[in-house]
């Protein structure tokens, strides 16, 4: 074949892509799709009752979390009264006193900003450790990927109250609330690698990014343009999940004496401080247990309809 006929058959390829509307490289294919994705996502997410009733749950809980005076009717969490201990709800005071004589009402709805405070510092940890881990086991592969699932199969290996306790007591020392996230953190952004890892390994292969190769994009262009706004749907579920998983973890390490402190106001602490009283004074276990219930379902109700709408399989 001469240099000319070459040159003439490049041109007809480039004419048939140009009329069947073949994208070049330099176009982000993945704009569109991600696009109809979101879309059809929300019109589902629109006729879903348990995705509204999540979002609204999970909004009052965090409007209670930036906004407690207004919730707590501009009454002072630590403003008692020995006088009024275990005192029952009452109008004035619907959900009655604790054992130090303090507005009971006023406790639960300040002790909703350490709670969740805690679940959303400790899902962006997990996020920002799962997410870069992840992502590079999965796109470089080979001996780095060996090396880093075993990193994460030993932290799986760790029993979860034992690796924070020894972190807490070695380490960390203050029992606040950026802490115990920090501590939550560390010992629970595995899946989330896990799940990073298999999105890209999944993605990394397809025709665009080797084209964008081809193009000279660096790895880390490669890698945050092309590969990971795939990984952010089953990513985004993940991370609305664990956000109510957090924060009944919290709950419970506080309950076992390892996570909050006084005088920090927290529904772990309120929980933990009212088993002793539980025949007595039922009240003071029971409300910060709903509020907990609720609050963690509703961030799992949210989570679920995001994964029913995300995954076409699901769709109607």
């Amino acid at each position: 074949m001469t240099e000319q006929q070459q040159s003439d058959l490049l041109h007809d390829e480039v004419q048939a892509g140009t009329t069947t509307g073949l994208a070049s490289p330099s176009v982000d294919v993945t704009s569109s799709r991600q696009n109809s994705l979101w879309s059809d996502a929300w019109a589902q997410l629109r006729r879903s009752v348990m995705f509204w009733t999540g979002a609204v749950l999970g909004l009052i809980f965090v409007l209670m979390a930036v906004f407690p005076s207004l919730f707590a009717r501009g009454i002072d969490p630590r403003d008692c009264d020995l006088s009024n201990s275990k005192g029952t709800p009452t109008g004035a005071h619907w959900l009655g006193y604790d054992q130090q004589g303090c507005d009971y009402l006023a406790n639960v709805v300040y002790g909703a900003r350490n709670s969740l405070l805690i679940g959303f510092l400790g899902v962006l940890g997990v996020l920002i450790l799962g997410v870069i881990v992840g992502a590079i086991a999965g796109f470089y592969g080979r001996g780095i990927d060996s090396v880093l699932s075993r990193l994460t199969d030993i932290f799986y290996a760790l029993p979860l109250v034992l690796g924070i306790v020894l972190l807490r007591t070695g380490v960390l020392g203050e029992r606040g609330p950026r802490t115990v996230a920090i501590a939550l953190a560390l010992f629970s952004w595995m899946t989330a690698m896990r799940l990073v890892r298999s999105q890209v390994i999944a993605v990394k292969s397809s025709d665009y990014v080797a084209a964008a190769r081809a193009m000279g994009a660096s790895d880390i262009r490669i890698l945050v343009r092309h590969i990971l706004p795939n990984a952010v749907a089953p990513v985004l579920v993940f991370a609305t999940i664990t956000t109510g998983v957090l924060i009944a973890a919290e709950a419970t390490l506080t309950f076992l004496g390892v996570g909050l402190q006084a005088p920090a106001i927290s529904w772990g602490l309120q929980i933990a401080n009212g088993q002793t009283l539980l025949r007595t004074a039922p009240h003071l276990v029971l409300f910060p247990s709903i509020a907990l219930t609720l609050t963690v379902m509703a961030f799992i109700l949210v989570g679920d309809a995001l994964r029913d709408a995300l995954d076409p399989r699901q769709r109607s």
